[in-house]
């Protein structure tokens, strides 16, 4: 039956359907011309769901999309679940944009059950993984383009990444590092000084630097410093559509703008790791000769009794990966940014995140290969 009868450009139908009630939209919905009201149609009724369907519609703009919005609006409120499976989609794609500029307007979306959020996340994360992947591969084929034809890569634009990426980040490298180093020694010893073993602070500055928190503590600093700059100098080139034009003509972006920041990140990250070892293993030196009475000359010959080559070149393998990942993760998150101002801020945040949680991951896997493998 028509619910709006006396609206002759946009008309509303409802149809119970069970415990459904099917939403038929027709006619032509603009904001110039009067539209139905969702509380005056449904009237008394409180289904458990609502199914959106656009029929017949002429024209529309963003009338139309103001009276879906009402609708969904209202099943958040009630808890009945919100089909819009049925409407084109273009018009999901607009409605999902208004609902999520007024997020903040219901406290909680209802309108879904537990199964449906479960599938829909999944289907994201899946979604995710799968973007992840294809610009790896893209990457992973740029580069045997690049050992094919080296003299196509512009070098000059990755030895600037080096200096912005290697060089700029020595200070903040410097500082965490030393600090680091200074945190484990007092703790070392406030531990080792209880069992008269205070000569084997040495032992575990040195090898907790070495394998562990030199490669770590660089890359969550690069992840904020570096990474963020990667996805927001590319986000923003996105927004002024800079990487269109060398789309169109016929530049890849992932060889033109990626390569050079991965291997920038590569080459540097090892090098500021070990540098940042020996800022570690100086702080420890300190603590250990001021408050434990260590000379460093004894420190430095019981740290070499159990720090070899396997261990610095553990950590030199966990820095490089981990400067891939800092460069990836920026990389693509700028590659997916919006193209407005919000979404290049998004962008860079998403792309902090993203590094600092493959690179725990990362780590993980590396502590349990190299115990397999006796490193």
């Amino acid at each position: 039956m028509p619910a709006s009868p006396g609206l002759l450009n946009a008309r509303v139908a409802l149809t119970t359907e069970g415990d459904a009630l099917a939403v038929a939209l027709a006619g032509t919905w603009q904001v110039t011309e009067s539209r139905p009201s969702w509380a005056g149609l449904l009237g008394t009724q409180n289904p458990a769901r609502v199914r959106l369907v656009v029929a017949d519609v002429e024209k529309w703009d963003s009338s139309l999309l103001l009276f879906l919005f009402e609708v969904q609006q209202w099943c958040r409120g009630t808890g009945a679940y919100c089909d819009t499976d049925a409407l084109p989609e273009k018009i999901r794609t607009l409605l999902s944009q208004l609902s999520a500029s007024h997020e903040t307007s219901v406290p909680f979306d209802r309108s879904e059950n537990f199964i449906t959020t479960v599938g829909l996340a999944t289907q994201d994360v899946a979604a995710k993984g799968r973007a992840i992947f294809q610009f790896v591969g893209e990457c992973v084929l740029g580069a045997q383009q690049l050992v094919r034809n080296p003299k196509k890569f512009r070098w000059r634009d990755c030895l600037d990444e080096m200096q912005q990426c290697g060089a700029m980040a020595l200070p903040i490298v410097s500082l965490v590092s030393l600090l680091v180093g200074v945190t484990l020694a007092y703790i070392g010893a406030v531990v080792l000084r209880q069992y008269g073993g205070d000569i084997y602070v040495a032992d575990f500055i040195g090898l907790s630097m070495v394998r562990e928190m030199g490669a770590l503590m660089t890359a969550m600093v690069l992840s904020g410093r570096t990474g963020a700059a990667f996805a927001a100098t590319l986000g923003n080139m996105k927004a002024n559509e800079e990487i269109d034009a060398l789309e169109t003509l016929g530049i890849p972006a992932v060889q033109f703008l990626v390569l050079p920041r991965l291997i920038a990140l590569g080459v540097m990250m090892p090098l500021l790791a070990l540098y940042a070892n020996a800022l570690g293993i100086i702080g420890g030196v300190i603590v250990a000769f001021g408050l434990l009475g260590i000379p460093p000359a004894a420190f430095w010959v019981e740290m070499l009794t159990i720090v070899d080559l396997s261990d610095i070149m553990s950590g030199v393998i966990k820095a490089t990966s981990f400067g891939l990942i800092v460069g990836l993760s920026g990389c693509l998150r700028g590659l997916q940014a919006d193209r407005s101002a919000a979404g290049v801020g998004r962008a860079a945040t998403s792309a902090v995140v993203t590094a600092i949680l493959l690179i725990i991951i990362a780590d993980a896997i590396f502590a349990v290969l190299f115990n397999a493998l006796g490193i």
